[in-house]
């Protein structure tokens, strides 16, 4: 099993690195289950790091009930944000950068302190924020055609790409995030509205999740991570000369083009 997670990890990272697709594990690895798939994953970090990138934070995936259902499964999934995806707010990224690119709109935490699982609650992860700030993500799948299963995209690093920060830092006092509302633009017209509670019915309950999985694979929420705790509503396509734009209210409004 050792080499068939370090063949599928490299098939992975060459696709990504000359963007284009493969066909699903799942239809090739029937023996492959989601431990399988969360240690390709974490070959797949372990070779990029030794490229010389490095973790910023990490991500969570398939929080709405409805993602859960399309995919069978009845948890989350995770993925890990380096150096190189970040991209500051208003930027214009390459499309040709992406083989299938989608835009999902998140309330982004920013840790004070580590988190370290096997026994955080959301009351915890909000002790823990420093800030919280709004982000749009940017997925791709290196799966042809997005035909994905839950093993599909852990290997394939939660399907993570890109992460738009925004410039306002916002503290949690006196916030509500479970309410937290959102409006989601593409080229001005408004595609999609959410809230908080899309998130595991709150973005710290997400976020608790994840420090709970991480703990199995002997990992922890860092000081100073940035931590997305899943998506306000459904996945927008994209295409060249889309200018995307969420607000946050309060939290502030983040923005990315694509050319």
């Amino acid at each position: 099993m050792k080499t068939l997670v370090e063949s599928i990890a490299q098939e992975l990272l060459d696709a990504e690195k000359r963007q284009y697709s493969v066909d699903p594990l799942t239809q090739r690895y029937s023996e492959l289950n989601v431990s399988d798939a969360y240690r390709i994953q974490l070959e797949v970090i372990d070779k990029k790091l030794k490229l010389g990138q490095k973790v910023i934070g990490k991500k969570v995936g398939l929080t709405s009930a409805a993602m859960q259902q399309m995919l069978g499964v009845n948890e989350p999934d995770y993925g890990h944000l380096l150096n190189d995806m970040k991209i500051a707010d208003g930027e214009t990224v390459k499309l040709a950068d992406f083989i299938s690119p989608k835009v999902e709109a998140e309330i982004g935490f920013i840790l004070d302190r580590d988190l370290v699982g096997p026994n955080v609650n959301y009351l915890d992860v909000l002790l823990a924020t420093k800030y919280v700030v709004p982000t749009i993500e940017i997925i791709d799948s290196r799966i042809s055609e997005w035909k994905i299963k839950l093993v599909d995209t852990v290997a394939d690093n939660g399907s993570s790409a890109r992460v738009v920060v925004g410039t306002k830092l916002s503290t949690i006092d006196g916030l509500d995030l479970r309410t937290q509302g959102m409006v989601f633009y593409k080229n001005k017209e408004l595609v999609a509205t959410g809230s908080g509670t899309a998130a595991l019915g709150h973005p710290a309950q997400a976020v608790a999740w994840l420090a709970n999985k991480l703990h199995e694979f002997g990992i922890h929420l860092k000081a100073g991570e940035l931590i997305l705790p899943g998506a306000l509503t459904g996945a927008i396509a994209v295409k060249v000369g889309d200018v995307i734009s969420a607000q946050f209210g309060p939290l502030g409004t983040v923005s990315v083009t694509f050319e």
